[in-house]
């Protein structure tokens, strides 16, 4: 897709760029495609996706790579920046008649040199266990298309598990297995198990275990993709009916939404410590989602088109401790100048490395996350303390104190956990013993999600609930704009809201659900580069380079800064 405004250096395909950590490069030789290095003709086809492996060898070249191309899908060991790739020997390679893959995941957990388990999902609706290695096909899951005859658009092995996976289709529904279980022959029959708010859960009803072990339905539309959270118990959804739902998963709780600006969300994925999920979609947006607020707190403009995939870079990503820094002024001082600063987010420069604290260890606070979209471009953005900071100490203030016992709320706020940003700088904040007896601390420190695991027993719900029940007496019609609550405190009554209810676009604008853009911070991308023909589908932080891959079928290796040592 040529760019606005074009002339020939904007449609020049980039090979190369550079951020504040130094040089990335294009590595020509670690290209992998099918064999005959012929571009695919993607018309009509699914996207192409790639699946990482390690096997924990001995010989430390345990990576493997799975991809999909059109009808055919491929299994070649990864020889990433070390050495060139050697097309002419995939390890496994698969051509499907009347069905194409459409998605894959390893089970990383039971990987081997000698075995891996591999799920494919397929365009027919049918999920296939193979194990590349062996060359096998050991399962074969919905093969007469009697759970779900629709698209299969994700799958994935629930973390920490060895049976149990995962499968969400373009009918909106998802189906948890095991691969021990049959299918059946016949249609299954269900129960309903949990009813909430555009979204409700059934189990199997048969007289012997049978697969799917549940089935959940969410939203309207499909459900595009979905992702678990670092420690496994949550379960971010994004739907073509532009919502991100997140559940607890083994309780099966609602625990926040979320609405794109316009459009379906597409693409969602997970801060390596859990506290921040970025969705992208149809609004050329991508947006930054608090999970302890339920609220968005940034969104980031560079694409030209829908975004397809976000990804967060755990290895660029940084909490560092740093040197006391001094600061004359108030704490009121202090947040004027990060407020100040937030205006200019994108530029590393004016990134606050240094917090004020009354303890002896300030901490540094960097999210990279990147983005690549059907504009063929690759975005990298970076997530500083200057948008995190004003927001993140209330709501570990407030969760970190005992929320059940709190008497009236801070002046200036409205005693909902969602305050509008964008706005004047929040006032001095609740004292906690959990947190420096500062206003300006502790957000970025170490404590990653055990910290607010505590938190999330009772207070994350509380939070919510407690201002929510009282609203809901009142404000029926406002009921669906509230992040969760009326959902987990009224959990035992299966039956109490309707699914699917459709919620005017209109009525969200300008709600929590959905702030106006000028009521949140507008990151720019670090970089926003044209790196390839086609649409891109695939974008993997690994430690030594950045894989991206386009719909001809071309999976790209991208050496960090230092990191290549082929081809340089």
């Amino acid at each position: 897709m040529a760019t606005e405004g074009g002339g020939k250096e904007m449609n020049e395909i980039k090979t190369q760029f550079t951020t504040r950590e130094g040089l990335y490069k294009l590595l020509p030789h670690s290209e992998y495609s099918r064999p005959n290095r012929v571009p695919f003709n993607s018309q009509g086809s699914n996207p192409v996706r790639v699946s990482f492996v390690n096997l924990n060898d001995q010989s430390g070249n345990g990576d493997r790579l799975c991809f999909n191309v059109g009808r055919e899908l491929y299994f070649y060991i990864y020889k990433g920046v070390r050495k060139a790739a050697d097309l002419s020997k995939p390890i496994d390679k698969r051509i499907y008649k009347g069905t194409q893959p459409t998605c894959h995941d390893f089970n990383h957990l039971t990987a081997t040199a000698e075995s891996v388990s591999l799920l494919v999902g397929f365009s027919a609706g049918q999920v296939q266990l193979i194990d590349p290695i062996k060359k096998e096909t050991s399962k074969l899951f919905n093969e007469e298309r009697l759970i779900d005859k629709s698209r299969v658009t994700c799958v994935k092995w629930v973390p920490g598990s060895e049976s149990l996976f995962l499968v969400a289709h373009s009918s909106g529904n998802m189906y948890l297995y095991n691969v021990e279980h049959t299918c059946g022959t016949t249609a299954p029959h269900y129960q309903l198990l949990k009813q909430g708010e555009s979204f409700a859960v059934h189990t199997c009803k048969s007289k012997s275990t049978r697969n799917p072990l549940l089935k959940w339905t969410v939203g309207e539309g499909a459900l595009n993709e979905f992702a678990f959270s670092p420690d496994g118990k949550f379960l971010a959804c994004v739907s073509q009916d532009g919502f991100l739902r997140v559940f607890n998963f083994d309780s099966v709780e609602l625990h926040g939404t979320m609405k794109s600006y316009f459009g379906g969300l597409l693409c969602v994925c997970w801060s390596p410590d859990g506290k921040y999920i970025v969705t992208g979609g149809e609004d050329d947006l991508v947006t930054v989602w608090s999970f302890a607020d339920c609220r968005v707190i940034a969104r980031g403009h560079g694409h030209k088109s829908w975004v397809s995939v976000v990804a967060f870079d755990p290895y660029t990503t940084s909490v560092e401790e740093s040197d006391p820094v001094e600061f004359s002024g108030s704490d009121e001082d202090f947040q004027d100048l990060l407020h100040f600063g937030r205006d200019r987010a994108n530029s590393t420069q004016s990134r606050l490395s240094k917090r004020n604290s009354t303890e002896s260890r300030p901490v540094s606070v960097t999210y990279r996350f990147g983005s690549v979209g059907q504009d063929t471009q690759l975005c990298l953005w970076d997530l500083t303390e200057d948008i995190l900071f004003p927001h993140q100490p209330l709501s570990r203030a407030r969760t970190h104190t005992n929320v059940m016992n709190a008497t009236s709320p801070p002046a200036g706020s409205t005693g909902n956990s969602v305050t509008t940003p964008g706005n004047s700088a929040p006032p001095p904040l609740p004292r906690s013993n959990s947190l420096p007896h500062s206003a300006v601390s502790n957000a970025g420190s170490k404590s990653s999600v055990a910290d607010g695991a505590i938190a999330s027993g009772v207070s994350k719900f509380a939070t919510l609930s407690l201002h929510d029940r009282k609203d809901r007496h009142h404000e029926k019609d406002h009921k669906r704009n509230h992040s969760m609550g009326h959902i987990s405190s009224k959990s035992s009554d299966k039956l109490n809201l309707v699914t699917k209810t459709k919620t005017d676009p209109a009525k969200t604008l300008g709600t929590p659900l959905c702030p106006r853009m000028e009521d949140v911070p507008l990151l720019e991308p670090l970089i926003c580069k044209k790196i390839a023909h086609e649409r891109l589908t695939v974008l993997i932080f690994l430690e030594d380079c950045i894989v991206t891959a386009c719909q001809e079928g071309f999976v790209c290796t991208w050496g960090r800064p230092g990191k290549v040592s082929l081809d340089s």
